[in-house]
């Protein structure tokens, strides 16, 4: 705190008994006000003839009003006034405060088997366990994500035989990430299914995920590039379709793009970005160094709403939520413009601890 002598200006926030006294429309004065010794003075500013009024308008927010004693006291127009504009701003702080909490971020989808709201789990099995501080799934989808043939959808990954563990390392992976994130927000897109309201959409894959997912499967069999959709169910689970052939990977997904892109109908996307950029979704990652996924979405939901071509294709209650209006500011804005005049016509104008007569 840097004060000055009694007929000079004081610096500080707090009001003081050294030449300053309160003006009238002030709440309440702050507890214990700190004394300056008369024989300081600051550095920075010369000295001012007439000593100063300092009002503060809130001791919360500790903005100062300043005028010379000489002035006349503010009117009851400009008290109100004052107080119209505090309200503004502790409002429109507030609907800051809520726009904040990015609707895309830390949420679950609308999907078969997902939790309506993230959460710890606790525990969850084996290669879903970097979500259980914040999870989107259950430990029992988690179990059943590591099975050859889990209930979560009678699906059958050894439809060509049996998989690769190391290529049905990845599969698990992207169950877990798809049953688990509550990180995917960005990419949530509505969808008509029986089964399912949302589901995700060009999620931006890291290129070393696309491309470990790839090496490590390149030799295994399938029979389809679309596995969403085209199978036999006729035994209850997928089979391949009647006439086609279980192929090399390779041949069905010549690149770890096709591989990433073509699998899931457009899930996920290949990016070019790598791990640790803050700019694509890792399959997974060592909960020890914290889930990175959480900066990406962030990234990409400030990218979204931000820009309408980005926003375009949002789902209507997120979007709504999104671009949320301060409205309860602006119902203020009319009266506050018919008393600006008096504002601006009074002694001075707020400044944040430096007096306007200093300026």
């Amino acid at each position: 705190m840097q004060c000055c002598p009694d007929d000079n200006v004081s610096l500080t926030l707090q009001p003081g008994s050294g030449g300053l006294r309160l003006c009238p429309w002030c709440y309440e004065p702050p507890a214990g006000p700190q004394q300056c010794p008369a024989s300081t003075a600051p550095p920075s500013l010369p000295p001012v003839p007439n000593p100063l009024v300092c009002c503060p308008l809130c001791p919360a927010l500790s903005p100062v009003l300043c005028c010379p004693l000489s002035a006349e006291l503010p009117s009851p127009r400009l008290a109100v006034a004052m107080a119209v504009a505090l309200a503004l701003l502790v409002l429109l702080a507030a609907d800051a405060a809520v726009l904040v909490k990015n609707p895309l971020l830390n949420i679950c989808m609308d999907a078969k088997h997902h939790k309506h709201k993230p959460g710890p789990e606790g525990k969850l099995h084996d290669q879903c366990s970097p979500w259980k501080d914040n999870a989107c799934c259950t430990a029992n989808t988690s179990s059943e994500a590591h099975k050859d043939q889990s209930n979560l959808y009678n699906f059958n990954w050894n439809h060509c035989g049996v998989m690769p563990p190391k290529c049905k390392r990845h599969f698990i992976q992207d169950t877990c990430l798809y049953e688990c994130s509550p990180n995917l927000g960005p990419w949530i897109d509505q969808v008509d299914s029986s089964w399912r309201r949302e589901r995700i959409l060009h999620v931006p894959l890291c290129k070393e995920d696309c491309e470990e997912w790839w090496k490590d499967c390149k030799d295994a069999l399938t029979c389809k590039e679309n596995w969403h959709k085209g199978w036999n169910w006729a035994t209850g689970t997928n089979r391949c379709p009647w006439g086609s052939m279980c192929r090399p990977f390779s041949e069905v997904f010549p690149r770890p793009k096709d591989l990433c892109e073509k699998i899931w109908s457009n899930s996920y996307k290949y990016s070019s970005e790598h791990r640790g950029s803050g700019h694509c979704i890792q399959m997974w990652f060592d909960p020890a160094q914290g889930n990175p996924n959480v900066a990406v979405a962030r990234y990409y939901a400030w990218e979204k709403t931000c820009s309408p071509a980005q926003g375009e294709k949002a789902a209507p209650e997120r979007d709504q939520a999104a671009r949320a209006l301060p409205w309860s500011a602006l119902a203020l804005l009319p009266l506050a413009l018919v008393l600006l005049p008096e504002v601006a016509g009074g002694c001075g104008i707020p400044q944040m601890g430096v007096p306007v007569a200093a300026l």
